[in-house]
């Protein structure tokens, strides 16, 4: 486990939910969440390699990117994203963002 795991295990953790890594989301297809928490909808898929012409960044790679992510919308999931580098920064914002989706709190009063 590298440390980006680590914070985003933590953060979960941290709200008392139930997550699952690498998790199969699509009836059909092998499409893979980077993480879970099935009982709500909510996906985390976190984008590596975006400043080295990694796979997520190239055509091919992105476009890919585009149908899964589009397919999980399509069944009802809500899906955020992040870089390794915004995870680096500042993990925290995966706890604040879930509860932005659960709560459907105003975004202003959580980050003033």
């Amino acid at each position: 486990m590298n440390l980006i795991d680590t914070y985003i295990r933590h953060e979960i953790a941290s709200l008392g939910l139930e997550f699952v890594p690498e998790f199969k989301f699509h009836p059909v297809r092998k499409w893979l969440l980077d993480y879970a928490i099935p009982s709500r909808k909510i996906g985390i898929e976190i984008q590596g390699a975006t400043y080295t012409a990694g796979k997520h960044t190239r055509g091919t790679g992105y476009a890919n990117d585009c149908e899964k992510l589009n397919a999980a919308q399509c069944l009802g999931w809500r899906v955020l994203w992040y870089t390794t580098q915004q995870l680096r920064a500042d993990p925290s914002v995966v706890a604040r963002d879930i509860k932005l989706l659960l709560d459907k709190t105003d975004i202003a009063s959580i980050v003033s």
